[in-house]
């Protein structure tokens, strides 16, 4: 009887050890790994499978020496399952720059390290550059190769089915080889008005081809000349417009860009197909595209061109290239007005495809830009009308859910570009847009403890950076202040404060959790991991579970740390989480600037006679031309 007695109590003794054991290694905290600027709001989230009552200190790296201990604030929100408990750390009163971890009192649990000071998001805007270089089509910096230089053999429209056009450049899509006009066109614009806010935030360490030179031009202005000219190519004549190259076609497993073993018709690493936009169902396989128009594609690349001729005139003195670009927004806009409507993503033997049904948002920031560019009152009234007819209809910000890209892009950047030029009330009319859709995702983001504000359905991080894009500029027109802990929450999560305690950037930071098995060639079959792409992101798991085709390669590291609400896994066999792209990367560029250090040097001196603050690297460059030669400048057929 005492040896069952004393077995008795062996087992319950060893049965609470393991219990403790297991809610000591439950506590999960998370940070954002980047940083901290100084003045930010500062908040991590502790979560546990059992309630928490210990507090939990700030450490100095330097000296392990606490500064700061913090009592845990229980979130009410509703959770996600698994983990039961969940609470707020809030270190927003502590500004002393250094590195610093968390650490739980008794327990001894730690979160990654993470900086606060003025660098603590360093100048990651070039490192975002460095993976859209890796992204390039024709010639490939990063691999040193050129790719795909038969592109492409065209299909609907005006051409003879399968007649040659020079539709090399641009960017691959994402991990597949694709190139569309409907990314392409977005990433250009939004790198051009990223450039013309922050200019003073880009440097110039590579030269036009991505390899690393200086030219005497900042590099982000490199990155987006190589979407221009794909785009002065893609609009071949005023009345056509190519809107994509390749298709699903192209999925056949990873491969190198200079070997791509895709057919179309022609053979392996032949010619591809190429799309013209007809505002009309398209799909050369099972699978038709809708469309009702070109105006999407035709309004934002016009915005991409107007924005680039008074960059390369003020700012580069390259009258020639300006005039250039003038031409294309003026044709291409007319474009869009003759065809008012969308014009989709074509897939041929999958359902996959980018489902774009909005373009009122486009014309309205090709107008506001030709306005500014031309100061024709037309284009002013024209806006304002599309302004109007877009509203919030058009934003995914005040919707439950949306279709794959079907309200792309991601933020209406025709109401910032907009504001400027138009009285008061009407002011008031565009900041009300932004702020309907900041408060629509403000009110989701209280349901859950994260306070992470997006639908999770497909590219849920382009989602989020366009958020914070837009409660950034919603700032700067109305100076309101009050979002700023809700964009806080949302950059967080990017870098660290979410379930999976990863950063969502590859290589940021360097040495922390962040994404590495990637879907894309260049790290499967290369090796290569090229820092700055965003990948997709978590997505709903009802959406997950019934995807076509993926399947992990190994198993998932973060199973213990999944929901039955979102997943997210870093895998090169999930594309649906953990694959880069081009636009998303693009598309955060805003929110990598704003939070950035300056370029250590400006690449060009002040323009002497120009409104904007860069100038030629030298006097005796070409770019300085008399009206005379201004006058030789190439026109697109049929212009004169």
């Amino acid at each position: 009887m005492l040896m069952k007695l004393k077995l008795i109590l062996l087992l319950i003794t060893g049965l609470g050890m393991m219990l403790q054991g297991r809610c000591q290694s439950d506590i999960y905290l998370r940070v954002n790994q980047l940083g901290y600027l100084p003045q930010d709001h500062k908040e991590a989230l502790l979560f546990s499978h059992s309630a928490v009552r210990e507090p939990v200190l700030l450490i100095r790296s330097a000296d392990n020496r606490p500064v700061l201990e913090l009592k845990p604030e229980r979130e009410k929100a509703e959770n996600w399952g698994t983990f039961p408990f969940y609470y707020t750390l809030n270190f927003s009163a502590f500004t002393a720059s250094g590195e610093y971890f968390l650490r739980t009192k008794k327990s001894g649990h730690r979160s990654s390290s993470f900086q606060i000071g003025a660098a603590a998001y360093g100048r990651h805007q070039e490192t975002l550059l460095t993976f859209m270089r890796q992204q390039r089509c024709g010639y490939n910096p990063t691999l040193d190769m050129v790719c795909h230089e038969k592109d492409g053999r065209s299909f609907y429209g005006s051409l003879p089915d399968s007649t040659y056009v020079d539709l090399s450049g641009g960017w691959h899509d994402a991990g597949d080889q694709l190139k569309y006009l409907i990314t392409g066109s977005y990433a250009t614009a939004h790198m051009l008005m990223t450039f013309e806010l922050y200019p003073e935030k880009f440097a110039d360490e590579y030269n036009a081809l991505g390899q690393p030179k200086s030219n005497g031009i900042p590099d982000i202005l490199d990155e987006a000349k190589w979407g221009l000219d794909w785009i002065h190519k893609m609009h071949a004549a005023p009345d056509m417009l190519f809107h994509q190259v390749a298709d699903d076609r192209d999925h056949r497993g990873f491969k190198i860009p200079n070997k791509d073993n895709s057919d179309y018709g022609w053979g392996e690493n032949s010619y591809r197909a190429a799309y013209l936009a007809t505002g009309e169902p398209q799909g050369l396989g099972e699978f038709k595209s809708q469309a009702t128009g070109l105006a999407n594609l035709a309004g934002r690349s016009a915005a991409a061109m107007a924005l680039a001729s008074r960059i390369w005139q003020s700012h580069l003195g390259d009258a020639v290239y300006a005039a250039k670009c003038r031409r294309a927004a003026i044709s291409l806009y007319k474009l869009g007005r003759e065809h008012e409507g969308y014009q989709q993503g074509n897939s041929y033997g999958a359902p996959y495809r980018y489902n774009e049904d909005t373009w009122a948002d486009d014309m309205e920031w090709g107008a506001a830009e030709l306005y500014a560019l031309t100061g024709e009152k037309a284009y002013l009234e024209q806006a304002k009308a599309y302004a109007l007819q877009s509203s919030n209809a058009d934003s995914w910000t005040t919707k439950d859910t949306a279709a794959h890209y079907q309200r792309y892009p991601f933020i209406n950047l025709g109401h910032f570009a907009l504001h400027r030029h138009v009285d008061e009330e009407f002011k008031s009319i565009l900041e009300g847009f932004y702020k309907a859709g900041i408060d629509y995702t403000r009110r989701r983001a209280e349901r859950n403890p994260f306070h992470i504000g997006v639908p999770f359905i497909w590219c849920s991080n382009n989602l989020l950076t366009s958020l914070i894009a837009q409660m950034i500029l919603y700032e700067k027109m109305s100076g309101d202040q009050q979002y700023q802990q809700f964009l806080a929450r949302q950059r967080d999560w990017l870098f660290g404060r979410n379930p999976w305690g990863t950063s969502m950037f590859t290589g940021l930071p360097e040495g922390g959790e962040v994404p590495e098995d990637i879907h894309t060639s260049v790290y499967v079959l290369l090796g290569l991991d090229v820092p700055g792409g965003l990948v997709d992101g978590p997505i709903y798991r009802s959406i997950h579970d019934n995807l076509l085709g993926l399947t992990l390669n190994d198993p998932d590291e973060f199973a213990h740390l999944q929901n039955d609400h979102v997943v997210y896994q870093d895998d090169v066999g999930d594309y649906s989480t953990n694959e880069p792209t081009m636009d998303g990367t693009a598309g955060a560029l805003l929110m990598m600037a704003h939070f950035g250090m300056e370029a250590e040097q400006s690449p060009i001196p002040e323009l002497a006679d120009g409104p904007g603050p860069f100038a030629p690297a030298s006097s005796n460059r070409s770019n300085r031309i008399s009206d005379k030669s201004e006058q030789q400048v190439d026109f697109l057929p049929g212009e004169r």
